[in-house]
């Protein structure tokens, strides 16, 4: 029987063999449902029309296109798709041990029907998989607008909210100084007097976080060891709550370029992050700081021997909002690294069981031209 009796013998089998493709796939699929007729039909004529040379490789890759666009507007994964043109390649070919045909006619069907279900195959998965990609570009894009919309929208918010809030807390810390002055040996005014500039410190945060805590600051050139001394001071208090041993080795000759108070907020987020990691841990508890330059790079490091960090929160502790805390705002380090690019340096974590160490560089920008 020669090779047009076979393309007659398909025109006879055709309603069959979608009806069985329909089946076989609704059942394995069911949310097929709505293409899969059209489906089935459009690769059983482009077979035929294949045999009969009637559509070239051409018309193969359009058709191809065609239907994996349909199949991603349908939210057709590409295993199915796949799935589904292997299975119709399948009863295609099983079609033709049911008819008399002679070896060779066969054989060469075999060959062509596989030749013309490759090149439909590649051409499908192809288009298909550079749909999903633009797909997923799409939703990439959209969440990204939407989470820097919030961050807008909540930037303002904090702005808005925090500078009301300023105005009382700066009087309230004035009116704690001249108490403090008056009665030198008031109980407690030392203690009221922490917790406001702790709360202002909290203030701050926001305020950078709304971009408009920098308005009025200027760059100045000052030095981190007294900063560091500044920081250790202030941090008292909480470094004797935790009982915690601070070992700093700080080059005194090392200064920076940039705005004092923000790196100094940095310095005392990271260093308390270290003193919260450390005040469950039982044994001997250690922050190490190490701040010194080389040439024209200078590194700062904190690292502290507590809890350490999951290897799955690494990733993101610098994204807004994100904490493992249970009262944690989620803004601190990611502050922290605005401040620290903003000086035109950078900032990473590494963790480990034995340690957890924060490194800020900066190069360049960064530093004085002279010291």
């Amino acid at each position: 029987m020669p090779l047009d009796d076979l393309t007659v013998f398909l025109d006879e089998h055709e309603d069959e063999v979608v009806e069985e493709f329909r089946k076989q796939v609704v059942s394995e699929h069911g949310h097929f449902r709505g293409v899969v007729h059209l489906l089935g039909k459009a690769m059983y004529r482009l077979v035929v029309g294949y045999f009969r040379s009637q559509i070239s490789h051409e018309d193969i890759k359009q058709l191809a296109y065609k239907v994996a666009h349909e199949g991603n507007q349908a939210e057709i994964s590409i295993g199915e798709f796949v799935y589904s043109v292997c299975l119709g390649r399948k009863l295609v070919l099983d079609l033709f041990q049911k008819g008399s045909f002679p070896p060779f006619t066969l054989v060469s069907a075999m060959i062509k029907t596989n030749e013309c279900f490759d090149m439909f195959l590649v051409h499908a998965v192809s288009q298909y998989t550079t749909l999903k990609d633009n797909d997923l570009e799409e939703k990439k894009l959209f969440i990204e607008r939407s989470h820097k919309d919030r961050l807008t929208i909540l930037g303002q918010m904090a702005s808005s909210f925090v500078h009301e809030f300023r105005n009382p807390l700066t009087s309230i810390i004035g009116f704690s100084r001249l108490l403090k002055e008056d009665f030198p040996s008031l109980p407690y005014v030392d203690i009221i007097e922490n917790e406001l500039y702790q709360l202002n410190y909290r203030v701050s945060q926001f305020l950078l976080v709304s971009k408009k805590g920098v308005i009025h600051q200027k760059k100045e050139i000052f030095s981190i060891y007294k900063l560091f001394e500044e920081i250790l001071s202030f941090l008292y208090p909480n470094i004797v709550d935790v009982n915690a041993h601070i070992n700093s080795y700080i080059d005194p000759a090392f200064m920076l370029n940039g705005y004092r108070d923000e790196m100094k907020q940095v310095l005392i987020n990271i260093i308390s992050n270290a003193l919260d990691a450390l005040h469950k841990k039982a044994g001997h508890k250690e922050v190490v700081i190490e701040a010194f330059q080389n040439g024209k790079t200078a590194t700062i490091t904190i690292a502290n021997n507590g809890a350490p960090i999951s290897s799955d929160f690494l990733p993101v502790i610098f994204e807004p909002f994100f904490t493992t805390k249970e009262l944690g705002t989620g803004i601190g380090l990611y502050v922290c690294k605005e401040i620290i690019e903003r000086h035109g340096g950078t900032i990473m974590c590494e963790s480990s069981e034995e340690q957890t160490i924060f490194s800020m560089k900066f190069q360049g920008t960064g530093l004085p031209a002279k010291l």
